[in-house]
């Protein structure tokens, strides 16, 4: 069971290699998934597809942890695909690790999904009522399902079409069988995916930060309500639906996305280092130096200590060693979670006056122990910052969002966490600021997490839950 975390958790991140001849292919994909590791920790997985034929290996753990190099040798073929979860649908055990891999008319089908459905459950019943025989927890295998029995009749690609008529969410797939590699992006383009090519061929990829470990460049990225093909070194679009409202998740610009990335022709950098810009625009306070609670904090705090005028220095120093924290078996071990993580740069920081720049608040409680830390080593002041707007609301779309009653924001002023946390004053980056540092404007982007305002109706089941815990 999963100790209490202060971050979100983005669900996972995906990964598609297009490279006939390529013997490596899967050790590709494997360096391709160390670049998206900070999208999912808790499991990994490689399918590899050699004329129809595809062999996988999928465990828990860190893609250093699940694979080695006699695995790797095993895994030859022309396309690949792999995964890193973190599960928000679905317990965390083995069982539910990606890819899938399904049969069809007696050809295998490799599936990988970031993102998460809204109506997975009711379609899982109603499958379920007609004799479909569920083996995991996880909404990707309600897709797969979907897959297979639209798939009975037609081209792959048109079973595709058909389940995704069916499905409401988020969702980025990579999908392989028989000499194709196929990436959907969901109407609203919740969750990213974009195209890369090298000498060897093509690579999907949730994010652009992989494609130069590979010897790729951006192409560009897969368009919403778009279904991509990647046959006979070809690449063919099919537009499957009508674009929605167009809604990229502002909190892969804010934190989830490496800051080397670029989502829909924003570079997230630049993105974050102008939340950090306006923040202190906005936000101003007399201080001695900024800091950053790293690393997410960090190109913000940047971005705030060039607009101030402030010097920005290190206070925090953070232990990369620690791995999967949210494994922490008793309350002793979740009170030693945060000092286990961070350690206060205590001669860089005595007798100054400190704002120390985070990327958002979801409990709070973390924040607290910072401060704390920060004065016990003798900080004089410590002002928060935080590069996002206040968190009110929760995800139903790939996010591992807590209860809304768990959200610090939407049960107490700024005023009350500013007490909660001890700091000498807390200021939030605002609604309007987060979305011109972005650039894409507000019919671009998802900012449910901060308004309430969802872009797709929620199922009756949905609105349920939140209205509950709201």
């Amino acid at each position: 069971m999963k100790g209490i975390e202060e971050k979100f958790h983005d669900e996972c991140g995906v990964i598609g290699v297009y490279a006939p001849g390529k013997k490596d292919i899967a050790r590709g994909v494997y360096f391709g998934l160390h670049s998206l590791q900070h999208r999912g920790q808790e499991s990994a997985g490689i399918a590899v597809n050699r004329q129809g034929t595809i062999q996988y290996h999928k465990d828990m753990g860190l893609v250093q942890e699940v694979f080695n190099d006699e695995i790797i040798e095993r895994l030859q073929g022309d396309i690949a695909i792999g995964h890193v979860r973190y599960s928000t649908a679905g317990e965390s055990h083995a069982g539910n690790a990606m890819p899938l891999v399904i049969y069809l008319r007696d050809k295998a089908v490799a599936l990988a999904h970031n993102g998460n459905l809204v109506n997975a459950r009711i379609l899982k019943q109603k499958m379920q009522n007609k004799g479909v025989i569920f083996q995991t927890e996880i909404d990707s295998e309600v897709i797969a399902a979907l897959i297979a029995r639209y798939g009975r009749d037609v081209p792959i690609e048109e079973a595709i079409e058909k389940a995704l008529k069916k499905i409401q969410g988020a969702y980025a797939l990579v999908i392989t069988t028989g000499n194709k590699l196929i990436g959907v992006r969901d109407p609203n383009g919740l969750r990213p995916l974009c195209i890369g090519k090298n000498e060897d061929g093509y690579i999907l990829s949730s994010e652009s930060c992989v494609f130069p470990l590979l010897g790729a460049k951006l192409v560009r990225d897969v368009e919403p309500g778009e279904l991509v093909v990647i046959e006979n070194g070809a690449l063919t679009s099919y537009p499957y639906a009508r674009k929605e409202k167009l809604a990229s998740c502002a909190f892969e610009y804010v934190y989830f996305a490496r800051p080397d990335s670029r989502i829909d022709g924003i570079g997230v950098y630049t993105a974050r280092s102008k939340c950090g810009k306006i923040l202190a625009r906005e936000c101003p306070v007399p201080a001695d130096m900024v800091i950053s609670v790293p690393d997410s904090g960090t190109v913000a705090a940047i971005g705030y200590a060039e607009e101030s005028g402030i010097p920005y220095g290190e206070g925090l120093i953070k232990n990369r060693y620690i791995g999967r924290t949210f494994i922490q078996p008793d309350q002793r071990m979740r009170e030693l979670s945060v000092k286990l993580k961070l350690n206060v740069l205590a001669e860089n920081i005595a007798g100054k006056r400190l704002i120390m720049v985070d990327d958002s608040i979801v409990r709070g409680t973390t924040s607290g122990k910072i401060v704390k830390m920060l004065k016990d080593a003798g900080a004089r002041e410590v002002h928060i910052r935080v590069a996002s707007p206040p968190v009110t609301d929760p995800c139903f779309f790939g996010i591992d969002t807590p209860d809304k009653e768990k959200l610090a924001a939407a049960k107490y002023t700024i005023e009350e966490i500013c007490k909660m946390t001890g700091a000498d004053s807390l200021g939030y980056l605002s609604v309007e600021g987060m979305l011109r540092a972005i650039g894409l404007g507000k019919d671009r982007i998802c900012t449910a997490c901060f308004t309430g305002e969802y872009p797709m109706e929620l199922p009756e089941q949905n609105r349920k839950e939140r209205k509950e815990h709201g």
